[in-house]
């Protein structure tokens, strides 16, 4: 037996202007999620919504839809690539990207690093991890020595997550700047020219060949050069193309929204007052990550969006195949069918199923990677650090703008 949806997308009651999306967060509150939100859950999940690039698509909200969303098989990523599709971004996926693909493209490409991200292989590189947070605090406290404050950003945030990642990978030392530069542009949203992120994109690509080059030659310990053997010993597991594209991703995605995050973590609680608390009970680290995870909105919504590939029921709401849908992390996390009190910071949640990493095919390949990194970090700054105080007000904390990922270009701090 089938039940008619309760609304579909050409409803007459949709026939008004759609709002404009991404929603605009509050300037006092640049880490929280656009209020505009709490509406559309209520009232209308899944909303036809104006979009920056290539016309007008539907914004879905709600926790469950959300999932749905982002494990339905019939709404694909593979569909948008070449297409003038609505979105949030200029630039669309690229071919042969990881995040352009649906299974079992997808599924084929992912599993050759899964194994390397596993929570029992991530926690392998626990020692080395604490090792360099615990250099990166000596390195804060010899910044603070003239007793001026010392910007994390600059000093912890960013070198953390480059240092690991491209330990992982195989990355020479000499070479990790470069990376910064090649993530900033990236992750911008509209900040870097076509022709700029054209320029770096195969600037990029050609040092990646290069490397891949020099790790075939003298293979290390290191998942880049596994990767290469896993490559050379079977050609149809993965193409060289594919082989530069995976190393790309996994380079920038491990090191700009990890670096962000760890600095939103400490501007949060801080500013929360927070800090002082949880430096106190450090035997609820686990769940302040968690919650943190949950609570910050790290981006104004999803920028990458689907193409349903046949009519789709979401949410009540039948969507026809060839629809652009969006489906809102940062709204789901603060769902109320699924949190209780959603809206505010608890450092003692203990059911949070949040969907900061995603949800299904596409779910973070690195999330127990960033999950150490930024535990580790954390915990090692509440214990050197237990009177941390921002050396600023909170509104003259300057933040990115033009980026996919939210965050403070500096954070000035005393102890």
């Amino acid at each position: 037996m089938t039940t008619t949806p309760e609304r579909t997308a050409h409803d007459p009651a949709d026939t008004g202007k759609a709002p404009a999306f991404p929603f605009e967060s509050d300037p006092g509150l640049p880490l929280d999620v656009p209020a505009e939100f709490t509406r559309l859950r209520e009232q209308c999940p899944v909303q036809r919504v104006a979009l920056p690039y290539g016309g007008e698509g539907h914004l879905v909200s709600r926790y469950a839809d959300v999932k749905q969303v982002l494990s339905d098989r019939r709404l694909s990523r593979a569909a948008t690539v070449g297409l003038d599709v609505p979105r949030t971004v200029r630039e669309v996926t690229a071919p042969g990207h990881l995040l352009a693909m649906d299974p079992p493209e997808h599924t084929r490409l992912r599993r050759l690093v899964a194994s390397a991200f596993t929570e029992r292989a991530v926690q392998r590189w626990r020692p080395r991890v604490q090792e360099i947070v615990d250099g990166l605090i000596a390195g804060l406290r010899a910044q603070a020595a003239d007793g001026g404050p010392v910007d994390l950003v600059a000093h912890f945030s960013m070198p953390l997550p480059m240092t690991v990642i491209c330990e992982l990978l195989g990355v020479p030392p000499k070479d990790r700047h470069y990376f910064r530069r090649v993530a900033e542009v990236a992750f911008s949203n509209g900040s870097a020219s076509s022709e700029e992120m054209q320029k770096v994109g195969e600037e990029f690509g050609t040092y990646l060949f290069g490397h891949i080059g020099r790790l075939r030659d003298n293979p290390g310990d290191d998942l880049m050069s596994q990767m290469i053997a896993a490559r050379d010993e079977d050609e149809d597991r993965l193409t060289e193309a594919e082989l530069i594209s995976l190393a790309g991703t996994i380079l920038l995605a491990g090191y700009e929204t990890t670096a962000a995050e760890l600095s939103n973590f400490v501007y949060t609680l801080l500013t929360q007052d927070r800090w002082t608390w949880l430096a106190a009970h450090p035997e609820h680290l686990d769940s302040a990550v968690e919650e943190l995870l949950r609570y910050i909105a790290l981006g104004g919504g999803d920028v990458l969006p689907r193409l349903t590939t046949e009519d789709v029921e979401i949410g009540g709401t039948l969507l026809a195949a060839g629809e652009s849908v969006i489906a809102a992390m940062i709204s789901a996390n603060r769902d109320a069918d699924i949190f209780d009190n959603p809206d505010e910071l608890d450092l003692e949640r203990a059911h949070n199923p949040h969907l900061a990493f995603g949800h299904g095919p596409h779910h973070c390949t690195g999330a127990q990677l960033a999950r150490l990194e930024l535990r580790l970090a954390l915990s090692s700054l509440l214990k050197a650090f237990p009177d941390l105080r921002l050396a600023t007000t909170a509104t003259d904390v300057p933040w990115r703008e033009g980026s996919l990922v939210r965050g403070p270009v500096e954070l000035l701090l005393h102890w």
